[in-house]
């Protein structure tokens, strides 16, 4: 077994005693919401992408998952699984690391806590893979701009590839916190507002660093034949460059059909963030067996029970047979 595993299943054990024994402590403060963003889209702020010219370096991105292997209502033991994925031309370096987390508290305070420690170890993922890097390589994340602090990537990140100039960027699976004037979907109205084929809509909101947020936020659309377009924050060290030719490289990974107008690079490092079930099964059986070593598995399991039963209508066995992103 991983010894950072080893340590976690410890820790494990060490937090839900303290929960049999002393129940329920205020642990965790609660932290606000992304800001909302709200601005009337002005077409002179949108610039048309050059043709796909691939850059010379490295496209690399990093994803973590949530699984959730044992919950109830005041607890919940979760396998989180960060990936990254690299690509130069056709080839492709992917690699990945686990890790379990046991967090008290209710439901809304364990979503929260795991954001955190997705970025977090996102973060730490996105140091190991600069370490060979140079200014014409690519970093992407998946999210906002949001760096130090809680629920924020490691401002350590930043001031690294700042420092090498790299080209980090922060690229949003989906943005409900972007708005048009009337509190529409900016993205969509953007959409609706922008010339066909590619382009980047710059700036959305500039970086602002007194709010953790160290990008420009903007939208592109990096697929002519694609509907979607996404967030895209943009470093602040970056914005003095020319935006056509910053960002239309991104085009050239952006056509696989698997992920249509979205880089691929991305999409990679989210499928290898994925465990298979044979895997969320093994470290399932490994935290009963530590569990019930300790003598602390029946109690929890009860629990479990009283927790459960609609999950079980529904046909789940096990916690991640039923995984929404806000059940946990």
């Amino acid at each position: 077994m991983d010894k950072e595993v080893q340590r976690d299943f410890t820790k494990m054990k060490e937090i839900l005693r303290t929960y049999i024994d002393k129940g329920q402590t205020a642990d965790f403060l609660e932290t606000s919401d992304e800001p909302k963003i709200a601005i009337k889209p002005i077409r002179a702020n949108i610039t048309p992408l050059n043709n796909m010219q691939p850059c010379g370096g490295h496209y690399m991105a990093v994803d973590c998952s949530t699984r959730t292997l044992k919950r109830a209502n005041n607890w919940g033991i979760y396998l989180l699984r960060v990936s990254y994925a690299a690509v130069e031309k056709r080839d492709v370096d992917w690699g990945f690391k686990e890790r379990i987390r046991t967090i008290k508290g209710e439901s809304h305070v364990r979503r929260k806590v795991l954001q955190e420690m997705r970025l977090q170890l996102e973060s730490e993922m996105a140091l190991r893979l600069i370490r060979n890097t140079d200014k014409d390589d690519y970093i992407l994340l998946d999210g906002a701009s949001y760096f130090g602090g809680e629920r924020k990537f490691d401002v350590m990140l930043y001031d690294t590839c700042k420092k090498r100039e790299i080209r980090l960027l922060a690229i949003s699976k989906q943005s409900p916190r972007l708005h048009d004037e009337k509190g529409r979907d900016l993205i969509a109205a953007t959409y609706m507002l922008a010339p066909l084929g590619r382009w980047v809509y710059h700036p959305v909101k500039k970086a602002d660093i007194h709010e953790h947020l160290y990008g420009d936020v903007s939208i592109i659309k990096l697929c002519k034949d694609s509907p979607r377009a996404f967030r895209c924050d943009i470093m602040d060290y970056l914005t003095s460059q020319d935006m056509p030719s910053l960002l239309s490289p991104l085009a050239a990974i952006s056509e696989d059909p698997r992920c249509l107008g979205y880089p691929v690079v991305l999409w990679l490092a989210h499928e290898f963030s994925g465990a298979s079930e044979t895997k969320l099964l093994e470290y399932h059986a490994q935290v009963e067996e530590e569990l019930a070593n300790a003598g602390l598995l029946d109690v929890l399991r009860q629990e479990e029970f009283a927790s459960s039963f609609a999950d079980e209508l529904h046909g789940a066995k096990y916690a991640f047979n039923l995984e929404w992103i806000y059940r946990v």
